[in-house]
């Protein structure tokens, strides 16, 4: 892994080292920006200091894989998360008891008056259902009916007779707010179940033939199938050039009259700088389309 993000980085951190005497010519010559440089620190000087971030359990995977690399680049920045859920990550943001909350959700109107949101990846919200179960393909329309109740059985849409069970995440989950809204179905959810981690989700439903509910793309396994939807498969193809309709984006949330930190601004710019596509692919998400 440490000589996959040696490469990746070599380019962005070569910029950092280079002497005072460069000039702007020979740093377009090398084809990225790094880190420290786009947010003002002195050439040849490292970073320093502690980055908390916290919010969406959505984005684990992803962050984890981001600050692994980012410590490769600056070993003397501690970039730490705590996996609270996309509203913690944003009271967090706003209350200042994090550097950079993580949302998996686009910021409501209200909140966008003090916070600043950037999007770095994006995600599908995949249907789940039991390995048992015989459906594979539902419409957004079925999808609502089943998430409200107006469909009990697996029958109505095509599966077994058995009764409907839909697990869902907690309120303030980014991944229950982008399902509802985009299926239409905000406080109007049949829930069996409502738990605090996409993991349990997927756990449950593996666990109950008739269970269905929804994750992040980068978190469905094979201990669940996922659905396609309209026909549609969520993939990352799909998700950036949005023939998958459920799908989110994953969000750096900070406050608008704050000033971020050296170490802080270096990391987002890391991020969305374009050198970290890969690894945010690797770690099952969506990178931003060029």
């Amino acid at each position: 892994m440490k000589r996959i993000v040696a490469f990746l980085l070599a380019g962005a951190l070569a910029l950092t080292l280079v002497a005072c005497g460069s000039t702007p010519s020979s740093t377009a010559e090398q084809g990225s920006t790094s880190a420290s440089e786009a947010q003002g620190s002195s050439e040849g000087t490292a970073l320093s200091g502690k980055v908390t971030t916290g919010g969406s359990t959505s984005v684990e995977s992803v962050i984890g894989i981001l600050t692994e690399a980012f410590k490769e680049a600056q070993p003397d920045v501690d970039v730490t998360y705590d996996p609270t859920g996309s509203g913690a990550g944003i009271t967090g943001a706003s209350e200042g008891t994090l550097d950079i909350g993580l949302s998996s959700r686009a910021l409501k109107e209200d909140e966008a008056e003090t916070l600043d949101a950037t999007v770095f990846a994006l995600d599908g919200i995949a249907i789940v259902v039991n390995n048992e179960n015989t459906v594979e393909d539902l419409s957004l329309e079925q999808i609502k009916g089943l998430a409200t109740g107006e469909i009990t059985n697996w029958s109505e849409v095509g599966g077994p007779d058995a009764p409907v069970v839909l697990v869902g995440r907690e309120a303030g989950s980014g991944t229950r707010d982008g399902f509802e809204s985009i299926v239409g179905v905000e406080d109007a959810c049949v829930y069996e179940q409502e738990l605090t981690s996409t993991g349990a989700v997927l756990a449950a439903v593996a666990a109950n033939p008739n269970a269905f509910g929804y994750a992040s793309l980068s978190a469905v396994d094979d201990q669940v199938k996922a659905v396609t939807v309209d026909g549609v498969e969520a993939t990352e193809a799909t998700v950036q050039d949005g023939t998958y309709t459920i799908q989110r984006p994953f969000v750096f949330v900070t406050k608008k009259d704050a000033q971020l930190s050296d170490a802080a601004q270096a990391f987002i710019d890391f991020a969305i700088g374009g050198e970290a596509d890969e690894l945010i692919a690797q770690a099952g998400a969506v990178p931003l389309a060029k």
